[in-house]
């Protein structure tokens, strides 16, 4: 492991910026910064979703393995022309997504986020993970798109859909049915 922080502050962003793992500094409204900064805050909220307690294991490894993942994109983006997240890690999150969907019923009508408080946190997190997916297409628009892994976004986009799906499995586990969007029609 690299350095220890033995102080936890050390004053060098209150002038606005920051450190880059390159050691440039940016300002701390940066699109790089904003783009690692929005995989930290859908890490923290997969970490609210895994406190929940009575997860089935299956949802529990797969969120784990993907916090990891997303600390790796983290530090991917935060040091500029380093890459760590392959397609591998895209397949990854598709064969997961297959697994879980396998045994949901087909989507006919929209569903409103809820259905208990492990499948609400699982949607917050999946608007987390779009609005990060966001980000870093931002980024690959100010910085050029070889400045930033493809396999990021991608990603990014994967697990957002996996949450989704996630979310429908911790809906009917913990109340036994998700929540329907009513669409009330005006005549």
């Amino acid at each position: 492991m690299g350095n220890r922080l033995t102080k936890i502050y050390t004053r060098t962003g209150d002038d606005g910026t920051t450190g880059l793992g390159d050691g440039t500094r940016v300002a701390k409204d940066d699109p790089r910064v904003e783009a690692y900064g929005a995989v930290d805050e859908l890490n923290s909220v997969i970490g609210v979703v895994l406190a929940i307690p009575g997860l089935p294991q299956a949802v529990k490894d797969c969120l784990m393995q993907s916090q990891h993942e997303l600390f790796d994109l983290g530090g991917e983006l935060c040091i500029p022309g380093h890459q760590i997240i392959s397609a591998e890690h895209v397949l990854r999150l598709e064969r997961m997504l297959d697994g879980f969907n396998e045994g949901l019923p087909a989507l006919k009508d929209f569903i409103l986020p809820g259905g208990g408080p492990a499948a609400a946190a699982c949607h917050v997190a999946r608007t987390v993970a779009r609005r990060a997916e966001r980000r870093v297409w931002t980024l690959a628009k100010s910085a050029g798109t070889a400045a930033v892994n493809a396999e990021a976004a991608k990603y990014l986009n994967r697990l957002s859909d996996l949450l989704f799906v996630i979310a429908r499995v911790l809906a009917r586990h913990e109340s036994g049915q998700e929540v329907l969007w009513r669409h009330e029609r005006k005549r």
